[in-house]
């Protein structure tokens, strides 16, 4: 019995239909092919102002990519114009834009040292201290688990160094503001972070190394919420170690820096014992 010529059709059909859409991908590529190609021909034509301006038009449409290859080619061929030396400021906002902290890091750095005097150097610092402030994880890592006596936060300490200089530095700097509301912030979270050690030390009963990192907060973030929370620390550990007279002491500064939140402390040296 002969087979159905419908189904004896169809196979050509099918055929074709995957040559069409072979050759209409082809065609997509090799278009693309010719605007990347064309695009490049652009780069080695232009003039330094030119390249600028691109680069500049495509930073603010958000097409980071081309915006890269744009300022790359103005530092490139003109290393010495005027718009190369702005061109390598902005191209640390276009990194960071991208989400490449490292590319955006190193471009900064390369720019103060190269520019040490430049009017927007202020720009640069603010920068380098923003990528490490963004890159920084919101959740300290005592919530997963881990030993945080052995990460310590050290994109946090390179930010504020970053942020401090534009405030100390450039006090009149449009950045300044901002920069200092960072630095606090961070500052904070520092201290956050050796309150939350040293209570990791406190649950293993190391009671030592409990009280020589909430001193370590209480001396380096004074005026720090977590403060508060360093000090009932210490004097949990002098209790536990017995020393009387700087536990006595403690409860007086507690005293007088928290007075409503005194009742507390009194109650916390004893809160094993139910009756």
């Amino acid at each position: 019995m002969l087979p159905a010529r419908p189904a004896a059709a169809a196979r050509p059909a099918a055929s074709r239909t995957l040559l069409a859409g072979a050759l209409l991908l082809a065609t997509v590529f090799a278009l693309a092919g010719c605007a990347s190609h064309g695009k490049d021909k652009d780069l080695k034509r232009a003039t330094a102002a030119g390249l600028y301006k691109g680069a500049r038009k495509s930073m603010e449409s958000g097409d980071y990519e081309y915006s890269v290859r744009q300022y790359e080619a103005l530092n490139s061929r003109f290393p010495f114009s005027d718009e190369a030396r702005q061109g390598r400021l902005d191209i640390i906002y276009v990194y960071y834009r991208k989400g490449e902290n490292e590319a955006a890091t190193d471009a900064a750095d390369q720019f103060l040292r190269e520019n040490p005097t430049h009017p927007r150097v202020d720009y640069a610092w603010y920068m380098k201290g923003l990528v490490d402030f963004e890159r920084t994880p919101m959740a300290i890592e005592r919530w997963f688990g881990v030993d945080m006596a052995k990460r310590p936060p050290g994109s946090l300490m390179s930010s504020i160094t970053a942020f401090a200089t534009v405030v100390k530095q450039y006090p009149k700097s449009e950045y300044a503001h901002d920069a200092q509301r960072r630095m606090t912030y961070l500052r904070n979270r520092l201290a956050d972070y050796e309150l939350g050690v040293a209570r990791f030390y406190v649950r293993r009963g190391a009671w030592i190394s409990a009280a020589q990192r909430a001193e370590r907060a209480i001396e380096q973030y004074d005026g720090a919420p977590a403060t508060q929370g360093a000090l009932e620390v210490l004097i949990d550990c002098y209790h536990h170690l017995q020393l009387t007279d700087l536990e006595n002491s403690s409860k007086q500064v507690y005293a007088l820096n928290y007075p409503e939140s005194e009742r507390r402390v009194e109650r916390m040296n004893h809160w094993w014992k139910l009756w």
